[in-house]
């Protein structure tokens, strides 16, 4: 069956020479057949292999397909926000370039997205995931940590492969900001979603990009985006330490009084040194909160397109 919307679809790419290719190949077939007008968008997000001639090559055979470089390496998330700022399609399709998420099921979440009126989005939901166990569990702990604290709740094992209705996108374009995330975004604006479950391949190949820095990078983008509970942490543990403070200096001199005060060094010394640390903490914090409005008060874009085929 064919769609009468018209559909692009967005795939960040760093580093996939070995699978633009064989993505293409995959895709084109499933676009085709469910729609007379679609683009395929893929956006080069500073590769240092030959992802660029691979995704020329392949624009060379098919001119439905957008090659877009940016000017230098901005991340996978800006990547994305370029993308997007491309499209104009009644449809929009977000995914990964690795074939972790399978072009064969953006017809289910189609479906699934336009089954439900109030529904904006369908996303992929994974019942199983090839992933590295560190990375399966850094995915759960970023999801908990998420809903505990931030203002962004979501279903478990959600992932970035998804379907998304036009006006999504266009009302992502009235966020100008800078240091939150494209997908941590998507949720904020508190459009409806379904969630679709779908399996989730092993890469084709090459590696992930996605280190533990990079991955702890994402969760305290969204945390310090959007959450006051470190900062609100830090004023609580800060009452605390002043009440506690409050009752030692109290017991103090009570022992003074009955003369039974014994010298403590060692003791002093390490309640310095812990209250000396939890400062620093603190100043960490505050300095992540600061350095967000830094970067924000000097609107710099978010990416920079050196070249669209």
């Amino acid at each position: 069956m064919k769609y009468t919307q018209s559909i692009s679809v967005v795939v960040p790419i760093y580093n996939d020479q070995e699978v633009i290719a064989e993505l293409h190949r995959r895709l084109r077939p499933v676009l085709e057949a469910i729609t007379d007008r679609y683009e395929l968008i893929l956006v080069d997000d500073g590769s240092r292999d030959h992802s660029w001639e691979e995704m020329l090559q392949v624009r060379r055979s098919n001119e439905h397909v957008r090659a877009v470089r940016l000017s230098r390496n901005f991340g996978q998330q800006s990547a994305i926000a370029a993308g997007l700022s491309l499209t104009s399609n009644d449809l929009i399709v977000l995914m990964d370039s690795d074939l972790q998420d399978r072009p064969e099921d953006i017809p289910t979440l189609i479906d699934a997205l336009l089954a439900d009126p109030q529904a904006m989005m369908a996303i992929a939901q994974w019942e199983e995931r090839k992933d590295s166990r560190m990375k399966l569990a850094v995915s759960r702990l970023f999801q908990r940590v998420s809903n505990t604290i931030t203002e962004i709740h979501t279903v478990p094992r959600l992932g970035i492969f998804r379907v998304m209705k036009k006006s999504v996108v266009e009302e992502l374009r009235n966020f100008p900001e800078k240091t939150a995330t494209t997908v941590s975004l998507l949720y904020y604006i508190g459009s409806r979603y379904v969630a679709v479950p779908l399996k989730r391949d092993a890469r084709f190949a090459g590696k992930s990009g996605y280190n533990l820095s990079k991955m702890l990078a994402l969760t305290f983008a969204r945390i310090f985006s959007f959450s006051m509970f470190p900062i609100r942490m830090v004023t609580y543990m800060g009452a605390f330490l002043c009440i506690g403070s409050m009752v030692a200096a109290l017991a103090l001199v009570i022992y003074k009084l009955v003369g039974n005060v014994v010298a403590g060094w060692t003791s002093m010394m390490v309640l310095m040194l812990f209250l000396f640390g939890l400062n620093f903490a603190f100043l960490g914090i505050l300095g992540e909160y600061i350095g967000r409005i830094f970067l924000e008060t000097k609107q710099r874009p978010k990416f920079m397109i050196g070249e669209i085929v």
